[in-house]
């Protein structure tokens, strides 16, 4: 095991010891609620909006400043070719960055029988797989010769803030 590991508090704590003075139950309360924030805060959020981004909770530490993980899903439908699927997130063309990096970029689809993996990671089409790319105002997606048909399927888009926009930390 780890002697280095940065997450303290895991999980959260199925018992709490109150004391029996009143003083001090509000301390403790206010030390539980801490706690048990503290503990669901740490965990991946699971929600994957299609129209706008979300926080996906995860904390990121390239820098000794938080940057916190922003994600959203694209549907498309075939066939192939697919017209690229503007992805509306922003560049920060002459502004701040939207993006540090781009983080967890992955989909899936089906040929109306079978689901197959698309992959993240190059502009040229790859013979036999589905794969796609990110520019800065789209996502395009590339059949490459004797890839199954594509029917419908869903891109999944996960980065890095730099910023934190929302006002939240």
């Amino acid at each position: 095991m780890s002697s280095n590991i940065i997450n303290r508090m895991p999980y959260i704590r199925t018992t709490w010891d109150y004391p029996e003075d009143p003083a001090q139950i509000g301390v403790e309360l206010n030390r539980s609620y801490i706690s048990i924030a503290q503990a669901i805060n740490n965990r991946t959020i699971g929600i994957f909006p299609a129209n706008k981004s979300a926080i996906g909770g995860e904390a990121w530490y390239l820098t000794s400043q938080k940057q916190q993980n922003l994600r959203q899903i694209y549907e498309f439908t075939g066939p192939a070719p697919i017209t690229n699927i503007p992805h509306g997130i922003d560049p920060g063309i002459n502004t701040l960055p939207s993006v540090s990096f781009m983080t967890k970029c992955s989909g899936s689809y089906t040929d109306g029988t079978n689901w197959y993996g698309i992959i993240f990671g190059s502009s040229v089409a790859i013979a036999g797989q589905v794969s796609f790319y990110i520019t800065p105002t789209d996502i395009v997606i590339l059949s490459g010769v004797g890839a199954p048909a594509i029917d419908t399927g869903l891109i999944v888009l996960e980065w890095i803030s730099p910023t934190n926009r929302r006002g939240i930390t």
